[in-house]
């Protein structure tokens, strides 16, 4: 991970999209100390922002300082594309830099990147791994990839919101395929927690006994724990990361191994898993609602 770089001063950094992952991400700023200027849809979502000393935007333009920092935590690649327009990075302009944390396709970074050099821009992809409470906690797994220099620059503000920074080369597509690598490995798992639940209780053992012992044992790791306390919860209703979208990101992997050759035979399960939360009305649901399913398919009543 290397060492992490003097913290230089920095300029009000804007900041863009304030969901379950964004507004936490930005209280830790604050919270570090980083000025803030912010812009989400809904405008409401700023108010314990501005009370910890944030400056409201009404555009997402109208973050931008020129030659400074913008970050962006965005639902989707369309929701970036409408944000990182031509008039966008201009106004960032010679020196500035964007990172975009969003979990998004590598081919659609690879076209960002080339459109921000055009003005003398960086764009620095850094999606992060970990849910809301995770955010909150400073403890987000940031992958980092870009310009040498911009990666320099925005290192204090990526120590300021996770545990740890993992740099993964120059070309930000890099850490956009490592995010999706990442959410496949841990909904495979998720895939492969709620059928040992199915197998335990078909046959006497109750999901929390078996999960139980397993994550305190050989799966003693916070996504296993996690994924385990929802499924003897059996608490789908809340959701950190809903179903539809770890759909999108399903989908957004799913079309890289396409595209790359790839065969992900889980993938495919785990797409058409999440095809049916949604196709019984569960979109809006946690991600882990995958457990149901596998459960109904047991003939499992929760």
């Amino acid at each position: 991970m290397g060492m992490t770089p003097a913290r230089e001063k920095i300029a009000t950094v804007g900041f863009i999209g304030l969901g379950q992952m964004g507004l936490p991400i930005a209280k830790n700023l604050l919270a570090s100390g980083f000025a803030l200027r912010v812009y989400n849809r809904t405008q409401g979502k700023a108010a314990p922002l501005l009370e910890m000393g944030a400056e409201q935007a009404s555009e997402p333009e109208d973050v931008v300082s020129r030659g400074g920092i913008v970050l962006s935590m965005v639902s989707d690649d369309a929701a970036l594309k409408a944000v990182s327009t031509d008039g966008f990075a201009e106004r960032l302009g010679e020196d500035g830099v964007h990172i975009s944390m969003s979990t998004v396709k590598p081919a659609t970074s690879a076209q960002l990147a080339a459109m921000h050099a055009r003005y003398g821009t960086a764009y620095v992809a850094a999606p992060v791994f970990g849910r809301p409470e995770a955010a909150a906690a400073k403890m987000l797994w940031v992958c980092v990839a870009g310009p040498t220099e911009a990666k320099r620059r925005v290192r204090p503000i990526l120590d300021a919101i996770g545990q740890g920074v993992h740099d993964l080369g120059e070309q930000p597509e890099a850490a956009n395929v490592v995010k999706l690598a990442g959410n496949f490995v841990a909904y495979a798992a998720l895939e492969a927690i709620a059928e040992a639940s199915a197998l335990g209780e078909k046959n006497g053992v109750s999901r929390a006994a078996l999960l139980g012992m397993l994550t305190q044992t050989l799966f003693n790791v916070p996504v296993y724990r996690a994924f385990s306390r929802r499924i003897i919860d059996a608490n789908f209703e809340r959701a950190d990361f809903t179903a539809q979208l770890c759909l999108k990101d399903m989908l957004l992997a799913h079309d890289v191994a396409g595209q790359s050759g790839t065969p992900m035979p889980t993938l495919e399960l785990l797409c058409e898993r999440y095809r049916l939360a949604l196709a019984k009305g569960r979109g809006n649901a946690d991600a882990t609602v995958l457990a149901l399913s596998i459960a109904e398919n047991a003939d499992l009543t929760w």
